[in-house]
């Protein structure tokens, strides 16, 4: 009898794991439900949030939305926000779930990947204001240059375009923690290379097309009213006694 209660004590002990396991796994099952749930209403949620304050035009006019159909996606920014929302709860579900059934190891990944989503969001939405901030200085650029007359208004507002359009992007690299210092130091060595190459270019072989440019967005009026030159003090008295000047 003694050697029968051996050999079952295995199978006893492996009873009461299922045992244990078995309701943690019922909990787990029900906490996924109601976090896919509570996913697909989130996601619901922020874009009907963000169509109805006209999040969509932003994108539209900052160029993003065209973008991702270029790049083959059927669609807009504002699904990307939802679908990332989507997955931010139901990493938060898997997490909860996991950590109820014990494995340690598999919550500190997912919670890991569910801290990266939200940085994933905040620089989506820095390049969208980032882009239509970049496209209104560029109009606004081109509207003053014409309005003056200077010649060139479109490439001077491309240039500042896509100069704020490098700062945008690097703010958002630097979010999500791709490249960091060294994104950093390779803009900054390419910026003050272009600079040093335009400097010389105008200082050295480039004299005579500077000094066109600048003439073409300034041009020179030498349409000034002659003003009539000034009369000396000892002759203002002849020419009020009627005398001829010699």
């Amino acid at each position: 009898m003694d050697r029968i209660d051996v050999m079952l004590e295995p199978v006893r002990a492996f009873l009461i794991q299922i045992g244990v396991f078995v309701p943690r796994l019922a909990v787990a099952l029900v906490v996924l439900v109601i976090g896919f749930l509570i996913a697909k209403a989130a996601r619901f949620a922020v874009q009907k949030a963000l169509r109805a304050i006209n999040f969509h035009i932003l994108t539209q006019r900052a160029g993003l939305d065209g973008f991702l159909q270029q790049g083959g996606t059927h669609i807009d920014t504002i699904g990307v926000l939802g679908l990332l929302t989507y997955w931010v709860v139901i990493l938060a579900a898997l997490i909860v779930a996991f950590s109820g059934l014990g494995l340690t190891h598999v919550t500190d990944l997912l919670s890991r990947v569910m801290l990266f989503v939200p940085k994933v969001i905040v620089a989506l939405l820095v390049l969208a204001f980032g882009s239509y901030f970049a496209r209104f200085i560029s109009n606004a650029v081109i509207t003053y240059c014409a309005g003056v007359g200077i010649r060139d208004a479109d490439a001077l507002g491309r240039i500042a375009r896509y100069a704020i359009m490098a700062f945008v992007v690097m703010i958002a690299l630097d979010q999500i923690d791709v490249g960091g210092t060294i994104v950093r130091e390779a803009f900054l060595l390419l910026l003050g290379g272009l600079v040093l190459a335009l400097a010389l270019a105008f200082g050295l072989g480039g004299q005579r097309w500077a000094a066109a440019h600048l003439e073409r967005w300034w041009p020179s009026r030498d349409d000034a009213p002659n003003l009539p030159t000034a009369v000396e003090p000892r002759n203002v008295a002849k020419i009020f006694k009627g005398d001829k000047l010699p």
